[in-house]
């Protein structure tokens, strides 16, 4: 005996806060696919310290690769994984 699974909506495109807010609010999200939403990380401390450093092409080409696997861009890419380093340390 086949089951029949339902199929829930796709979530709409939303174009700023303000819709995406007034979507939450007013909407029943156990309709909705929420299988794909990956989870995000907000960055809200300011950056004011600077670094330059020297890097083979190629490991910043690897750098930026892994970055966009992941979505951010590689500057952040590279801060979240110094702060990855950070916390398995113990530091």
């Amino acid at each position: 005996m086949k089951r029949k699974t339902k199929t829930r909506a796709k979530l709409p495109r939303l174009r700023s806060d303000g819709q995406a807010e007034q979507f939450v609010a007013s909407s029943d999200l156990t309709q909705f696919n929420l299988s794909t939403l990956k989870p995000m990380q907000f960055e809200f401390a300011p950056k004011e310290a600077r670094i330059n450093m020297r890097l083979p092409g190629e490991l910043l080409s690897a750098v930026k690769r892994a970055a966009k696997r992941r979505g951010v861009p590689y500057q952040r890419f590279i801060r979240q994984t110094l702060e990855e380093a950070i916390k398995e340390s113990g530091s």
